[in-house]
């Protein structure tokens, strides 16, 4: 009889917590007719604010495809899409406490945050070069012994910039800043004389800048990451809804259409072509459709 009761009230624990878990993010957006993207302000060309302030980009336009299949799994042809901005440093909490639904920006697929949240099939590879002033001195690594390097606080490559400082002694001074627009400013002012971020964001950056010929970027990759479209954590449906959906655009081609438009044309707002062809690595990913994380 002990047995039994103890076997019955920890069935009643379980229902308990089955009663209270949270519902995945598909009957989330079905019960509440709504779901909202996450974009960033100023992720060039994977997520920022056009000419009419409003967002738009390479991810921010795979995101809407993501939204259209949601309805058709929710049956909810009237579902709202609401949009949140979100930093390097706020993008992950907002996420994991529901605020937000999916992240549609510029984030690396790694295993720390693995930990923490989940990713799609990886759309992007890029690696952390140096954005500094047309005419420094600084080339590579090597230069910036004594120099003043910035990096988006929240971000991987701030990690790695300042882990290979310590490792190779190489002597720059780490500064932190809010998000990608203040990095660029800072050597734009000559407050630093290098931002570290993934290239193809100093692409984006330079391009948009009022005077993009002003602007550099040097030095080999330090290291090759993915993107991808980041979701909560154990939600096994919407990530297999997002993954398909990803993986059909790649295997109909109608990801290549959109990665020329983004990165092979001129774009928004100053109709400028970041001429960045696809990497070896993205083009082995539209037939593997992996989603493996970087270390």
């Amino acid at each position: 009889m002990k047995h039994s009761a103890t076997a019955a009230a920890a069935l009643a624990c379980l229902a308990c917590m089955g009663a209270h878990a949270e519902p995945g993010t598909l009957d989330k957006a079905k019960a509440s007719g709504t779901i909202t993207l996450a974009y960033r302000e100023s992720s060039i060309p994977f997520s920022y604010l056009g000419a009419d302030t409003k967002p738009t980009g390479f991810g921010w336009e795979i995101c809407g495809r993501i939204v259209e299949q949601v309805k058709k799994a929710t049956g909810r042809a009237d579902l709202q899409v609401a949009t949140q901005a979100v930093t390097s440093q706020n993008r992950i909490p907002l996420l994991m406490n529901g605020t937000v639904d999916i992240e549609c920006g510029s984030t690396t697929n790694n295993t720390a945050r693995s930990k923490q949240v989940a990713f799609s099939v990886n759309y992007f590879y890029t690696g952390t070069r140096l954005l500094v002033k047309a005419g420094s001195p600084v080339r590579a690594l090597a230069d910036l012994k004594g120099k003043r390097v910035v990096s988006t606080v929240g971000t991987t490559n701030f990690q790695v910039l300042r882990k290979v400082n310590a490792e190779r002694d190489l002597g720059f001074e780490l500064l932190g800043a809010k998000d990608h627009a203040e990095s660029a400013l800072l050597v734009q002012q000559e407050r630093a004389d290098a931002f570290g971020m993934d290239d193809i964001l100093l692409f984006g950056l330079r391009a948009s800048s009022p005077d993009p010929a002003a602007l550099a970027i040097v030095g080999e990759p330090l290291q090759v990451e993915p993107y991808a479209i980041m979701l909560r954590k154990d939600d096994p449906a919407f990530k297999k809804l997002v993954d398909d959906t990803v993986a059909a655009l790649m295997k109909s081609g109608e990801f290549e259409a959109l990665y020329k438009k983004w990165f092979l044309s001129p774009i928004p707002p100053r109709g400028i072509n970041l001429n960045a062809p696809m990497s070896p690595e993205l083009r082995d990913n539209l037939k593997q459709l992996s989603d493996k994380p970087a270390v």
